[in-house]
């Protein structure tokens, strides 16, 4: 992923709704869901909701079907596992990130 497509991605999640709405399709796995029930999940009303798809749609976070009368969006892990790499590929200076057992500063906690 490249910096102009990161940015793009990144401005799609950037909006309350949008998040949401992302983190619920993540959550329903490769099966998805139908707007109309994204739209009762979210509490997100059918015009801003296809508003808010579109734009997730165009980040390229989204892919749709069509089943029967519905449209079924599911989130797309790939895209989302590219802007994680991007975000992550430069990590720690080359070494493996891993949680730090003590403060940076050297110093160590007693309880009080």
């Amino acid at each position: 992923m490249e910096l102009k497509e990161a940015a793009q991605v990144l401005a799609a999640l950037a909006q309350e709704s949008r998040l949401a709405v992302y983190r619920l399709l993540v959550q329903a796995g490769p099966a998805g869901m139908a707007a109309s029930k994204i739209a009762e999940a979210c509490a997100i009303s059918p015009s801003s909701l296809s508003f808010h798809l579109k734009e997730l749609s165009h980040a390229g976070l989204l892919q749709s079907r069509q089943a029967g009368r519905f449209v079924i969006y599911s989130a797309d892990f790939a895209r989302m596992n590219g802007l994680m790499a991007f975000l992550t590929e430069n990590c720690c200076g080359g070494n493996p990130c891993s949680p730090i057992a003590t403060p940076a500063c050297g110093l160590t906690t007693t309880p009080t």
